[in-house]
Order: C-alpha cells, then sequence, then structure tokens
C-alpha cells in the first residue's frame, strides 16, 4: 500500500491486541512527534485525536494555556517519574 497521508485521504493502520497504533512516519515527521515519545490522545467532536505534546519545559511557556487545568502538564509529570522508575528498576535489574 502507498503511503497517503494527507488531510483528505488519511492511512489505514492496524491496531495490535493490546489496542497500539503506529503513527505513519511521514505524519511523526511532519508534527514534529518524537521517537520514543508522547502524544496526547482525546476526543473532539465524536473522533479520536493524536496531538503532538510538547516537552514540559515548552509547556509552562507558549502552550501552557493550551492545557486544562495542568491536567496534561500532571499526567506528562507523571509519566516521566515513571519512566524514571522503570529505568531504574531496569538498571537494578541488570546490575543486582
Amino acid at each position: 500500500m502507498s503511503s497517503n497521508t494527507d488531510e483528505t485521504h488519511g492511512e489505514v493502520i492496524r491496531v495490535s491486541e493490546k489496542g497500539q497504533a503506529t503513527i505513519p512516519k511521514e505524519l511523526r515527521e511532519r508534527f514534529g512527534i518524537e521517537t520514543p515519545g508522547k502524544v496526547f490522545v482525546h476526543e473532539e467532536d465524536g473522533r479520536i485525536v493524536v496531538e503532538p505534546l510538547p516537552s514540559v519545559k515548552e509547556m509552562r511557556g507558549v502552550h501552557a494555556e493550551r492545557y486544562e487545568k495542568g491536567e496534561v502538564l500532571e499526567r506528562l509529570r507523571e509519566m516521566k517519574d515513571e519512566d524514571l522508575r522503570a529505568e531504574r528498576e531496569h538498571d537494578d535489574a541488570q546490575h543486582g
């Protein structure tokens, strides 16, 4: 299948048994989604919306007003803490 990811045609992607879907490379590059990285997924007008998520530093700056009551910022901090905890556990398992 050729990669056709413009706004009018989109692209069909698979969803795994775990509910995972891969954002096509062309779209990741176009929207600046880093890998590994995080995106903000929410419902809007009956559709699932996937938005690039700026860094914590960026969210405190010019983008801050876009994120309701700091909920996204707080969740991003929680995810960062979870990532750090998982890295420590992985390091401990390999060195312990």
